[in-house]
């Protein structure tokens, strides 16, 4: 058999036709900008229950994809930070080894304030090989938490690093739902794939689903308050940023506070029936 597509993949694992054309819910009713459904209850499906960010750096996981974890935590689900680097090259200051010491020290305390977990994959920073051994790594891990969800980068980054982080998780998701690939674990189909919203990745980055973080904004900036870069030390405002960035999409989505995310392709496909 010839896999080509994510949904010939999925079709095949779990032997028959997948519904890909549900409106994309994760915490609950998708929100298109400006039209928001009023009094969403909580969500029914379980996609909500177990979310993996899988970032390049710690940073970019607290930062672009903390929230949407600690919304999973939040209610009373399960959330991990997988970093594939520390970020040790991060500093012109600081030494690569303690800067990565301080790096994987915040995420874990990170992790620890927003109830998830924090892994660590040890690819040299600025150096993430795209090669097979990284993408089965990243599949083991997925084997072994069994997330619903992953959200990660886009591929439209100008930092070679979350290139190679998106193509690693696409085919990782790939190997970790097919059952004739043996591994320690066995495998796991993710129901949900997104990309996050990262200024590092704005090339393309078409935003499609809104997740309300009013409930988890606090303890998120808190956590996100651990790191030292968060507060501007490498250059850029990360704080001012990505806290404006949550009241920007806030006020397309008809919420206080709000992160967006981008689907591919094929999870956005719909099918409309008219009676």
């Amino acid at each position: 058999m010839s896999l080509t597509t994510r949904r010939d993949f999925l079709t095949m694992a779990v032997g028959g036709a997948v519904d890909l054309t549900a409106p994309t819910r994760v915490f609950g009713s998708r929100q298109v900008p400006g039209h928001a459904e009023k009094g969403t209850a909580a969500p029914s499906d379980h996609a909500h229950a177990r979310v993996m960010a899988i970032a390049a750096h710690p940073g970019d996981a607290f930062f672009a994809m903390g929230a949407p974890v600690a919304l999973a935590t939040h209610a009373g689900g399960q959330g991990w930070y997988v970093s594939l680097s520390l970020g040790e090259k991060g500093s012109a200051k600081i030494p690569l080894d303690k800067y990565g010491a301080a790096q994987r020290q915040a995420a874990e305390k990170a992790a620890a304030l927003l109830q998830a977990k924090a892994v660590f994959l040890r690819y040299p920073d600025a150096e993430i090989p795209i090669n097979d051994e990284a993408k089965f790594a990243v599949c083991d891990l997925i084997r072994e938490y069994k997330p619903a969800t992953i959200v990660t980068h886009w591929k439209g980054s100008w930092h070679k690093d979350h290139r190679a982080c998106h193509d690693i998780v696409e085919d990782a998701t790939f190997y970790a739902g097919l059952s004739t690939i043996i591994r320690k674990d066995p495998d796991h189909v993710v129901s949900k794939l997104y990309f996050a919203d990262n200024w590092e990745d704005a090339d393309g980055f078409v935003p499609d689903t809104y997740l309300d973080i009013t409930a988890v904004f606090d303890d998120w900036v808190s956590a996100c308050s651990l790191f030292p870069m968060w507060r501007g030390e490498n250059g850029f405002r990360y704080s001012d940023y990505y806290t404006s960035l949550a009241i920007l999409r806030g006020c397309t989505s008809n919420s206080q506070r709000a992160v967006s995310l981008m689907s591919p392709p094929e999870q956005k496909r719909q099918l409309v029936r008219i009676p």
